[in-house]
């Protein structure tokens, strides 16, 4: 069976995952590299795990969080679905189950809060993995001065967390946000689609989905 190892071993994911990077970041975008994909692998595969799903299924979540942005090498615009059938050609060209390339492809290209829905239990604990991660460290723009609403976003966020309350069925994402950068509506504003998505796929794990920012609960 091919794994997460295998995977991060493939050349081609490799390439297209530093690649797809560099294009972004040359359009002004935040980090989406190395550390995201692997950050939203680990996270994918502990949601699964957690909710008592199935060794397997773990490591599928895993495979479809580190190659979920694979279509950036080939533009922004639609990259959940070029990455969908980029990443199930690679894994057919490894000897995947064709039934495992489906749900992988599926919840690649469901991943997007543009039109994206958590069609399998992979595909939810993706979207949950990725909307989560929201961070200071993914900011590229080293000014300040010209920070635009999503750097000033990401810039406060000095901490952001998934929990997964299995015993409750409660998942929690919990930020910690200077206000001085960016007030609290500032994140709704950009980020109200992606939290709604989250509710749908905590929903879709028989979950209730939770988002507390400093402190206090808001969804």
């Amino acid at each position: 069976m091919v794994t997460l190892k295998d995977v991060k071993e493939n050349l081609l994911v490799k390439t297209f995952i530093q690649k797809g990077n560099e294009h972004l970041g040359q359009m002004g975008y935040t980090d989406h590299g190395f550390i995201h994909v692997s950050l939203v692998a680990n996270r994918s595969r502990e949601i699964m795990i957690k909710l008592g799903y199935d060794e397997r299924t773990a490591e599928l979540a895993g495979i479809a969080g580190y190659m979920h942005d694979l279509g950036n090498v080939v533009n922004r615009n639609g990259h959940s679905q070029s990455g969908a059938l980029i990443a199930m050609e690679i894994l057919r060209r490894m000897g995947m189950d064709p039934a495992e390339v489906a749900v992988i492809g599926a919840a690649i290209g469901n991943h997007d809060e543009g039109n994206g829905h958590p069609v399998n239990e992979v595909a939810a604990a993706l979207i949950l993995a990725d909307k989560s991660h929201v961070h200071r460290n993914r900011v590229r723009n080293t000014d300040v001065s010209t920070f635009d609403i999503h750097d000033r976003v990401n810039y406060a966020v000095k901490e952001s967390n998934l929990i997964v309350r299995e015993k409750e069925k409660v998942i929690t994402m919990q930020l910690t946000i200077d206000t001085s950068i960016c007030p609290v509506m500032e994140y709704f504003e950009i980020f109200l689609s992606r939290m709604l998505m989250c509710r749908r796929a905590a929903d879709f794990l028989g979950c209730q989905f939770e988002l507390i920012i400093n402190g206090a609960k808001l969804l």
